[in-house]
């Protein structure tokens, strides 16, 4: 079988639409159909930043209940759960704050979905039975970073098939917690501090001390700061160039190849390393292109350049 790990949406229905019939997918009046050996797996972050939030959302649920699909959670869908559910400990408050960022990053949604809507309560809902990642035989798939030790540490606050409970939202929430940190990995990744005095604006604006590690290389507290970074170049320029990466809790647990999505890459796709591979290439922005990695579930390894598809939806492709 192939299985076709389709990279985040972000409320780009267009698309995804290009992209699924570009895979040979056939649209038979209620469901988009794979070609015959086909699957298809959406490796998260469904919603926010795109102007086609409730399409999106229908294509792919439809495609999930006609069991043609899978999918694995993001950190956008673990944040419109917690933005819309109260803290039990303040009520008057949300498990994700209302603050002008939060806000900005989910207008989008709320702008096709209106928060409290009966619609919006049916979306919640639904992004409820999406699980934080899936292991089969041949493959591991993750929004963000494949780390058994924080999964084993959320494992208990989970359904059987790893789906967030509401309790679990609200104990994996809670700042300065075992559980908030093994969800962060799963679903952001993993970081580390920066030197001293150093400060990073992320694209949102917001200023950070912290920056995400390249967590698919090995030996990582061998190597400098700036190697294993994941940041822009100006920002990594920031950085001393003998900043030694120190303390890196992570080792990568499994032999078999593992899927993300997450990191906004941009060109042309490889895989990250000999085991990991990414299919988020910034299709959330007008130049970004939505890819697919088409995984042979007979010969998973090694991952390849020739297995990734991009959905060339702008002219100059044309």
């Amino acid at each position: 079988m192939i299985i076709d790990i389709i990279g985040d949406i972000h409320g780009y229905a267009d698309k995804l639409v290009g992209l699924l019939h570009q895979l040979g997918y056939e649209h038979n009046g209620q469901h988009f159909v794979p070609p015959k050996g086909h699957r298809a797996l959406f490796i998260g972050d469904l919603i926010d930043r795109g102007s086609q939030q409730l399409a999106t959302l229908e294509t792919v649920f439809a495609m999930l209940d006609a069991d043609v699909a899978d999918a694995v959670m993001g950190n956008h869908e673990y944040n419109a759960l917690a933005y819309a559910t109260r803290d039990p400990d303040n009520t008057s408050q949300y498990l994700r704050s209302h603050n002008d960022i939060h806000r900005r990053q989910h207008e989008a949604f709320l702008a096709e979905i209106p928060f409290g809507s009966e619609q919006h309560e049916y979306w919640l809902q639904r992004l409820y039975e999406i699980p934080l990642w899936i292991e089969t035989d041949y493959a591991c798939f993750v929004h963000a970073c494949w780390d058994t030790d924080s999964m084993a540490i959320l494992k208990p606050l989970l359904t059987d098939d790893n789906c967030l409970t509401p309790a679990g939202l609200i104990a994996t929430a809670k700042e300065d917690t075992v559980a908030f940190d093994a969800l962060e990995r799963v679903l952001k990744g993993v970081e580390t501090g920066l030197p001293d005095g150093i400060v990073m604006v992320d694209k949102e604006g917001t200023e950070r001390t912290r920056v995400r590690v390249r967590w698919w290389l090995d030996e990582l507290n061998t190597r400098t700061l700036r190697e294993v970074s994941r940041a822009p170049s100006s920002a990594l320029a920031q950085i001393p160039p003998d900043a030694l990466a120190e303390n890196i809790e992570f080792a990568l647990k499994t032999h078999k190849p593992v899927f993300v999505g997450h990191y906004w890459l941009t060109g042309t796709p490889e895989p990250l390393s000999p085991q990991v591979a990414c299919t988020d290439y910034s299709a959330a922005v007008d130049s970004g292109y939505l890819t697919c990695y088409q995984l042979d579930t007979e010969k998973p390894l090694p991952l390849t350049v020739n297995h990734f598809i991009q959905h060339y939806h702008d002219e100059k492709h044309i």
